[in-house]
């Protein structure tokens, strides 16, 4: 088949690479020069630990074919590294032993440590904790540096055709035109519009049940030793459904966020870099229209969080950002998936997922159109 796929995130970008495995040839449409959304201003996370029990699957899936793929595209940077989320009250440490034997916890490699197995898997984390819940699923990946990888591969095939700065201007009857005047006829059209939800989305697809997600994260420069885990702080427990529960109740019931924790909906998230920096978030802003300005309160915030659990001082900071990214407003879904024509599709939606079960979606949609 011929599948032409507008959108140059990680799902668009997933979707080429299913169909070219598949052996389709592939015509990949991006407005940017280069993806400049949600997927390069993320963690890079392929993040099992707190999914809910009905994303699971399909997240093992992605994790299971991320280390395929990085098998294959080194420059990827895939690697197993898993996480701990670091603990700091009695009410944090319930939660983590709820969920550490619940029957699933095996398949997602939970086990509930002291500071001393803490240190020993990770001796960069030398400061102030309880305990910790550690993930062995959970892995990374370079969210900055994926997706040009990816695509040079897909080239090798002979298969793939990548336009840069080339935007859609419609799609009708499996003809997608551009703002070159260029058409390209397919078999198959997938919209992957990432968070871009008017323009040609809206009019292929009118409402979808999908909300924009604002967040802001920051990069340091190098921190001089391996930090050989993803970490994550309790608040996490409060954003993941993979945590839901009575014991999770009684800390949302009983204990007090941070104050700023709690106005901007933040949860630390902090993942090192191949280059030595850590990315560390992030907020979460859901009613529009978002601010323009990044704010410097929830940034000192997460610094002072990280230096607790280093028991150092960070590295300088060398970037911040905001970003936005897309998502599906029924929990029970796990993209917006809907066909908009004669086999065209619109596929966006994954909130924070997207990252992780970019991958598994791909897979999903490949099974449900024939691909």
């Amino acid at each position: 088949m011929r599948v032409t796929i507008v959108g140059g995130g990680v799902l668009g970008t997933a979707h080429a690479w299913e169909a070219i495995e598949r052996g389709h040839t592939v015509v990949h449409l991006e407005r940017e020069v280069e993806a400049r959304g949600a997927t390069v201003r993320n963690f890079g996370l392929v993040w099992v630990s707190g999914r809910a029990e009905h994303e699971l699957d399909a997240a093992l899936r992605a994790r299971e074919l991320w280390e395929k793929i990085g098998e294959r595209v080194p420059r990827v940077g895939f690697r197993p590294s898993g996480s701990l989320t670091l603990l700091r009250s009695a009410r944090e440490l319930a939660v983590a032993e709820d969920v550490s034997r619940r029957p699933g916890a095996p398949r997602r490699g939970f086990r509930v440590l002291e500071p001393g197995e803490v240190r020993a898997l990770n001796p960069a984390l030398r400061g102030s904790f309880l305990a910790a819940l550690h993930c062995s699923r959970d892995a990374v990946v370079e969210s900055r540096q994926a997706l040009p990888a990816i695509r040079a591969h897909l080239e090798s095939s002979e298969r793939y055709t990548f336009h840069a700065g080339t935007e859609a201007r419609s799609i009708e009857r499996r003809v997608v035109r551009d703002d070159h005047g260029r058409r390209h006829e397919g078999d198959v059209v997938l919209l992957c519009p990432g968070a871009a939800h008017g323009g040609l989305t809206r009019e292929v697809a009118a409402d979808l049940p999908v909300r924009r997600v604002r967040l802001q994260m920051m990069q340091t420069e190098p921190l001089g030793e391996p930090l050989t885990t993803a970490i994550a702080d309790g608040d996490s427990f409060r954003y993941y459904p993979g945590f839901d529960g009575a014991a999770l109740n009684d800390l949302r019931d009983n204990e007090s966020q941070h104050p700023i924790a709690k106005a901007d909906r933040m949860q630390l998230l902090c993942v090192q870099r191949l280059h030595g920096g850590l990315t560390i978030g992030d907020t979460h802003e859901y009613t529009e229209p978002f601010g323009f300005d990044v704010q410097e309160a929830p940034y000192s915030y997460l610094v002072e969080v990280v230096e607790e659990f280093l028991g150092r001082r960070l590295p300088p900071v060398r970037q911040r950002w905001a970003g936005v990214y897309s998502q599906c407003v029924d929990p029970s879904e796990l993209v917006c998936r809907r066909p908009i024509g004669d086999d065209s599709w619109v596929i966006t939606g994954p909130g924070g997922r997207g990252m992780t079960l970019a991958p598994a979606i791909a897979e999903h949609s490949a099974e449900l159109i024939g691909l």
